[in-house]
């Protein structure tokens, strides 16, 4: 570009060479990057189009010719590029620069960062931010910072938490080891009083708990923590340090429940595992103390519901139905599934607890049996359980089998598809309880008429009748003629209605097993029934 000027060294005076000739330079502005040349008349003005000039004034002119000018032209200059380079060592003389490709396909010597080319001064200038654009970077660094900050103290906040859970951790895992010896020293203890077996040390895989820890998580038993009052004592709500919701069962001094009862409900609920029995989470002996702590079930009882008008239009049909399910498939387990063949012996509504889903969970294990093998009954000369409940075979002359278990369920499922206890009375003029009532419904083909007002809206007839006959099925005076809980299961599962039909069941004027048929009316009451005292 700077071959276009000519400058006399004599005069001063400097010259714009054009392709078409040599015109004097009037004036030069470094500001505007323009210069003016004066061109006389009837001359015409021509640029080089490759080369950075560009013709602005006089207003008469086309952009890049003038013809006829008479007063100086205003010619402006684009700012030269980046000087030509082919190695590095081109660029010495032009600072903060290297040698590199330019937009233009050429190798120049480009400015480094932060520096910009001043095509005035051709060299490379120190990029001068605005104020405006100093004040963003700097809240962008302060923002950053910030928020730099906050993820350091919050990842400090966290391990801090981290290191306190692990030491949580540790301190839950030493009181469990100190809860576990203690475990051991007193089974060791109830070893040499005599009433556990030395097998039966293996056998409680439970937690002790001492009484001042069970204490703080009831708040000493207070009367708003408690739950209600089971047959062996009260039932009270806990919470564990860790958070966990626990049923605490305070044994009754005077409940008849002993030491081998207690212990033999730890044993026993500590082996057994299913979705429809109840969780042991761990025990305590202390003192005349016998204390044992469950999951807590925020739904009570069965009881509490299928007898309360009030409570018991929660449960509709679907809701019963899944209940008569989940205890049959419970009482499945204990008969044949479990690692152990066990008897409950105390299978009642208020021994049916419910999880917040209405699931049914067996509790109470303090008077169940182990029989080992294939045995399927025993004898026992002390009789234990709930009026109502007991079959007759159990009653009267102590002989207890899975079948005790099968009419126990019987009861319940009676009483969870009407809504009455068994032990009530019905049609008093008859004095007749809740079997000899069914039974009257069942020889007058009046089988709807049993089932709970509650039930009206929501009840499947077919489901009612079928569970009405497997319930009679369950309750037969013969333990034989009793299905076993399998049996049970598929005839709740099953879609058919052809059911065996029942005898007369039990509690009624026993008779020769062979005579006893399905069409036979009452007569009278069992005695017996009238002098069975409740433990």
């Amino acid at each position: 570009m700077y071959y276009s000027f000519d400058c006399n060294t004599t005069t001063g005076q400097v010259s714009f060479k054009a392709p078409n000739g040599t015109y004097r330079v009037s004036g030069i502005d470094p500001n505007t990057q323009k210069f003016f040349i004066q061109v006389k008349d009837g001359r015409s003005l021509r640029l080089n189009q490759s080369l950075p000039f560009n013709l602005t004034g006089p207003r008469n002119s086309s952009s890049n010719v003038s013809s006829n000018i008479t007063n100086d032209a205003e010619i402006a200059w684009d700012p030269p590029l980046e000087p030509i380079c082919n190695l590095t060592a081109d660029c010495l003389d032009w600072q903060h620069s290297s040698c590199k490709s330019a937009s233009d396909g050429k190798r120049r010597c480009l400015c480094t960062v932060s520096f910009r080319w001043d095509g005035t001064n051709l060299s490379c200038t120190k990029v001068s931010w605005p104020l405006e654009k100093r004040i963003i970077l700097l809240l962008i660094v302060g923002i950053t910072s910030v928020i730099v900050l906050c993820v350091i103290i919050v990842m400090y906040i966290w391990r801090r938490k981290m290191t306190k859970r692990k030491e949580h951790r540790l301190i839950d895992q030493r009181n469990r080891a100190h809860r576990m010896l203690c475990s051991e020293s007193h089974v060791q203890d109830l070893i040499d009083l005599g009433e556990f077996k030395e097998e039966d040390k293996k056998g409680i895989d439970l937690p002790f708990y001492d009484l001042e820890s069970i204490r703080v998580a009831t708040h000493n038993f207070s009367i708003e923590n408690k739950l209600g009052q089971g047959g062996y004592g009260p039932v009270y709500k806990g919470k564990l340090p860790s958070g966990q919701e626990i049923a605490v069962k305070r044994l009754s001094k005077v409940s008849g429940q002993g030491l081998k009862e207690f212990k033999n409900e730890v044993i026993l609920i500590a082996k057994l595992q299913h979705r429809n029995l109840v969780k042991l989470y761990g025990y305590c002996i202390e003192g005349n103390e016998k204390i044992l702590l469950y999951e807590y079930m925020p739904n009570k009882s069965l009881d509490f519901f299928i007898f309360d008008q009030k409570q018991s239009v929660i449960l509709d049909w679907e809701m019963r139905f899944n209940i008569i399910l989940g205890i049959a498939r419970g009482l499945l387990y204990l008969h044949q599934d479990s690692r152990l063949r066990v008897i409950h012996r105390d299978l009642k509504t208020s021994n049916i607890l419910l999880d917040h889903e209405m699931n049914p969970k067996i509790s109470d294990f303090g008077l169940a049996k182990i029989v080992g093998g294939k045995q399927t009954e025993a004898i026992t000369s002390k009789v234990a359980g709930t009026y109502g409940y007991m079959s007759p075979e159990y009653a009267l002359e102590g002989i207890f089998s899975i079948k005790s278990d099968v009419f126990s369920f019987g009861v319940v499922l009676l009483e969870i598809i009407s809504g009455k206890k068994n032990t009530s009375f019905y049609q008093s003029q008859q004095a007749m309880r809740l079997l000899g009532y069914t039974w009257g419904l069942w020889t007058n083909n009046k089988l709807l008429d049993l089932m709970d007002e509650t039930l009206r809206d929501t009840c499947i007839a077919d489901q009612f009748v079928k569970c009405l006959n497997i319930g009679l099925l369950c309750v037969q005076d013969d333990p034989s003629d009793r299905p076993t809980m399998s049996i049970v299961i598929k005839m709740l599962d099953g879609e058919t209605l052809n059911l065996p039909t029942p005898k007369q069941p039990a509690f009624f004027i026993r008779r020769d097993q062979s005579n006893s048929t399905s069409s036979t009316r009452p007569e009278s009451i069992n005695e017996v029934t009238n002098s069975l005292e409740g433990r």
